[in-house]
């Protein structure tokens, strides 16, 4: 016979493994692993424009921004209230190659969460088509990336062609 004891061991060992499976299944990319993604698609770009300039050449033709390095300034509201940050980037026929995100915020806790994202946003976007970026949480930090995103769409109103 089982006590109730017993049962509840089993339930608890039971909850216990569903956890872990559950757990195991998160859509929240690891950092290690967004990491290493970034570089094998800048190869695989820099592979492929080696192979035919013909291609580098049309697709130079139907860029929407002009190449080069943009700076702005982004906003977003945190709880202590209105932050910006920095957001530096390079462009080369449409496509995110280097970026640098600089922290402003003066609130120790914004302070924290913009250096998380700063060290975080190359793996993220490196290797990009500027217009396909869909920037939420990195390291950590979900705020900033509104910040973020309002520093993009004011590069992206710059190099437009």
């Amino acid at each position: 016979m089982i006590t109730r004891h017993q049962k509840t061991a089993v339930t608890a060992l039971a909850g216990l493994s569903l956890l872990g499976v559950v757990t195991g299944c998160s859509t929240e990319p690891d950092i290690a692993d967004v990491t290493s993604t970034p570089a094998a698609t800048l190869q695989s770009t820099a592979e492929a424009s080696d192979d035919t300039t013909e291609s580098t050449e049309a697709a130079a033709a139907s860029s929407a921004y002009a190449d080069g390095e943009y700076s702005a300034e982004g906003e977003y509201t945190s709880p202590g209230g209105k932050e910006t940050i920095g957001v530096s980037l390079t462009l080369t026929g449409d496509v995110i190659t280097a970026v640098t995100v600089t922290p402003e915020s003066t609130n120790p806790n914004g302070k924290k969460y913009q250096g998380e994202f700063a060290d975080g946003i190359a793996a993220v976007v490196v290797g990009k088509s500027i217009d396909d970026l869909e920037v939420s949480k990195v390291a950590g930090s979900s705020l900033t990336s509104g910040g973020f995103t309002d520093a993009v769409d004011q590069i992206k109103a710059d190099a437009a062609v």
